[in-house]
């Protein structure tokens, strides 16, 4: 094959200058600025004086060595991991359901497609009015059957019902990535099962879910990136309380920030947040550079 000639490449280079000038503009320019102030004593005041001290990671030290940093953590990790469940284990269903062709299937998917494109704080503005103890839609309904509960009060509970607001959220995007990885499957498959004499559950344990591993994993790391760093659901619906019981690492960053006003030790702890998703980012690039790599090496 012919080499590009140096004035087809050095247009090349110029179509893709917009879209570098982007990524250094509101990409490169704040993480390095992040990273620069997580390593200097920044307050308010040295801030609009210009005065900064460098005092390396000793803002990485405070905010490990905090032990609220490591219940905004914790309470983090439960928030992802109980969102993750739910959201994928319904979006599944969802999508085995719609799958189906049967009456009023487009409507009622559209419908379903209204909770994922509303706007956060319009999601969570909702459900804090529906779980409200006094006039709450829910509470309401629990109790007519004598369960009525003050969920967003009680530190108890107040996680779980931030949970299920995000649940909310989260359902339509997983069923509608999982729905399209279900259409990607041939039905002569599940066919040719079925004349073998294999059940459903049979089919789908077999057929189903090994042809739905990639898109499992995809729309399980895209939940994850999401989910991790949620702040204006739980901001509007609890603003990290009760008594700190939803106070999520997101949340405790901004308090740092705009609360405490230590930008210095606000920036080391944005970047602590970035670390679960960076090492799911990195081993998901990995795993999807083995699978491309592995039919290579078995035709060798």
């Amino acid at each position: 094959m012919k080499q590009p000639s140096a004035r087809r490449r050095q247009t090349g280079y110029l179509f893709c200058l917009p879209g570098l000038a982007f990524l250094a503009l509101f990409l490169a320019y704040p993480l390095c600025y992040t990273v620069w102030t997580s390593v200097h004593d920044v307050d308010l005041g040295q801030l609009l004086g210009g005065a900064e001290r460098f005092n390396g990671l000793d803002n990485y030290r405070t905010v490990v060595d905090d032990p609220a940093f490591w219940h905004s953590v914790r309470l983090s990790l439960v928030f992802t991991l109980g969102s993750l469940l739910l959201q994928f284990t319904i979006g599944f269903a969802l999508a085995l359901l719609f799958a189906r062709p049967f009456p009023l299937n487009g409507l009622l998917r559209s419908l379903l497609l209204v909770a994922w494109l509303l706007p956060p704080v319009v999601s969570g503005t909702l459900f804090r009015w529906m779980l409200d103890a006094e006039s709450g839609a829910y509470n309401d309904l629990l109790g007519k059957a004598g369960l009525s509960h003050d969920w967003l009060t009680d530190p108890s509970t107040s996680l779980a019902g931030v949970i299920f607001a995000n649940v909310w959220v989260g359902v339509p995007f997983n069923m509608l990535l999982l729905l399209v990885g279900l259409h990607t499957i041939d039905p002569q498959l599940h066919e040719a099962a079925a004349l073998d004499g294999a059940n459903a559950w049979q089919r789908f344990r077999h057929i189903t879910l090994p042809m739905m591993r990639p898109v499992s994993v995809t729309v399980l790391l895209l939940g994850l990136l999401y989910t991790f760093k949620v702040f204006d659901l739980v901001f509007v619906m609890t603003g990290g309380g009760p008594v700190d019981a939803t106070r999520v690492l997101s949340l405790y960053v901004y308090e740092v920030f705009f609360t405490f006003f230590r930008f210095g030790q606000g920036a080391a702890a944005g970047l602590l947040l970035l670390v679960v998703p960076l090492l799911a980012g990195a081993w998901y690039v990995r795993r999807l550079r083995n699978e491309e790599e592995a039919p290579t090496e078995g035709a060798v």
